[in-house]
């Protein structure tokens, strides 16, 4: 980077000398996280993290060198959350694959906010080659399917519901929603579907509960009647959501008996596969998702187990024609000229600028190839059921249930009632406290669950009898302290 240079535009090295700087800084930074010889997290407060890399005095300074670039990006870096650290097990987020990180360079320095075929036709190419790709895992004929790439599964989720309403209600975009529509949904699913009515004008108390079961799981048995008995309540069911596989336990919906309920009552299914979507990809373990093909629209996520950095989601339509009359909108600064080389995706989408999502996506399967991706997929699965057998051999824990993903829950066993569940928060944060392990959690089946989805490459087994040791010695010393300070 120049100091302080009067010249608005790049100079000749610029960027190469700086990103030179910054990739040793990374390289080091990946290398250090994978061997989880430092913190895996760390929770500095804001303000003190300001003061501690100097940002105000940056941003009034200006003119940072490469030195000072490579140097604060350190600091930075050693303040946040290390998702290639093998102790990193909490949320759903994909550990990045060098074609993503090289994606997102690509689109920093381009800025083809491509949305627009003019703004950028090889994002535009890329977009949609991956779609092609995409639909075709499902089973779909991409020259009949439609797909769209959006800015996370919230906006996917989102979208595919737009869509869905545009299919029971025409008149919707014009003349708004009716006040008798309902969602029916899992008490599992994704916060984003109940957003998503509350952005529909339907309210978050249309999207009603699905009979489940203990474990969140949809009785695919019982469809039927919850339609009807919406029906004889004079309400319209838009859509039923299903989950493949719900975030907060990994577990999959029986999609195949759901779809033939939506199909025989005519109701439009939408398939939530934002993680487990990728399943598709390992012939072993596509059974899951056997049913798929019959949804009518899915979400799948390339930032969870497609290893691309944030963000990047699918919404797939089963015919490219509800797609492509869902959004219905004039703007004639930018719609002016049929005669033109290539589609303009933004009028597949809410949102008017994208970034090159498709490049990401692309450069994924271009650098570790479909299989590469599919065996990093398989291999977390089967991590996941090594740390399943392992929690189930020691009797200090209980376990949900048998995993479907690389997401397992597991609790302390025999620690019942509201103390046990404070307890099972307390010492996932001391665990992070600690920085040697950062779990995610779960509430199911009324209890308070540890949940460790195993993203990181670096996670292995003698990862997981570290966990579970560090585990008891925290649940061990926190309950002493709770026994020591009620007595």
């Amino acid at each position: 980077m120049t100091s302080r240079s009067k010249h608005h535009g790049w100079q000749a090295g610029e960027l190469a000398g700086a990103v030179q700087a910054v990739a040793k800084v990374l390289d080091e930074y990946v290398q250090d996280s994978q061997r989880g010889e430092v913190p895996v997290l760390r929770q500095t407060p804001p303000e003190e993290l300001i003061k501690g890399l100097q940002m105000r005095q940056c941003i009034s300074a200006g003119g940072m060198t490469n030195e000072l670039l490579a140097a604060f990006i350190t600091k930075y870096l050693a303040q946040g959350t290390r998702l290639h650290h093998p102790g990193y097990m909490s949320h759903q987020c994909a550990i990045p694959d060098i074609g993503s990180a090289i994606a997102d360079l690509v689109h920093g320095v381009s800025n083809n906010a491509m949305s627009l075929f003019e703004m950028g036709a090889s994002g535009v190419a890329a977009e949609l080659v991956v779609s092609e790709w995409m639909l075709g895992k499902v089973g779909w004929n991409p020259n009949d399917a439609g797909a769209i790439l959006v800015h996370g599964g919230s906006l996917a989720n989102l979208t595919a519901l737009l869509v869905a309403r545009h299919h029971s209600f025409p008149e919707a975009w014009q003349h708004g929603m009716p006040q008798n529509a309902v969602i029916l949904a899992p008490a599992s699913a994704h916060i984003s579907v109940a957003r998503a009515a509350s952005l529909l004008g339907m309210g978050s108390r249309a999207v009603c509960t699905l009979p489940c079961d203990r474990t969140g799981r949809i009785l695919g048995a019982q469809i039927r009647e919850s339609i009807k008995t919406q029906q004889r309540a004079g309400r319209t069911v838009m859509a039923i959501v299903a989950n493949a596989c719900a975030a907060p336990t990994g577990l999959y919906d029986p999609l195949q008996d759901i779809a033939e309920a939506c199909h025989a009552e005519g109701i439009w299914l939408h398939v939530d596969a934002a993680h487990g979507g990728s399943a598709l990809l390992v012939p072993e373990l596509r059974y899951l998702l056997n049913g798929i093909d019959q949804a009518d629209s899915i979400t799948w996520d390339a930032h969870k187990m497609l290893r691309t950095s944030t963000l990047a989601a699918a919404v797939l339509i089963r015919h490219q024609v509800n797609l492509s009359q869902a959004f219905q909108h004039g703007a004639d600064y930018l719609f002016f000229d049929d005669n033109r080389p290539g589609p303009d995706l933004m009028h597949y989408t809410i949102e008017g600028s994208k970034a090159e999502l498709g490049l990401k996506i692309f450069l994924n399967l271009a650098h570790r190839g479909e299989t590469g991706l599919a065996e990093y997929i398989h291999s977390r699965h089967h991590a996941a059921r090594r740390f399943w057998k392992m929690v189930r051999q020691r009797k200090t824990f209980e376990v949900l249930g048998e995993p479907e993903s690389n997401l397992i829950c597991f609790r302390y066993a025999d620690a019942p009632g509201p103390d046990s569940d404070q307890l099972h928060i307390a010492v996932r944060n001391q665990l992070m406290q600690q920085g040697t392990f950062h779990l995610a959690s779960s509430f199911v089946d009324n209890r308070r669950w540890w949940r460790a989805t195993i993203m990181s490459p670096s996670t292995d087994d003698a990862t997981f009898s570290r966990l579970l040791d560090a585990i008891e010695t925290c649940w061990q010393e926190l309950s002493m302290g709770k026994r020591g300070h009620n007595s």
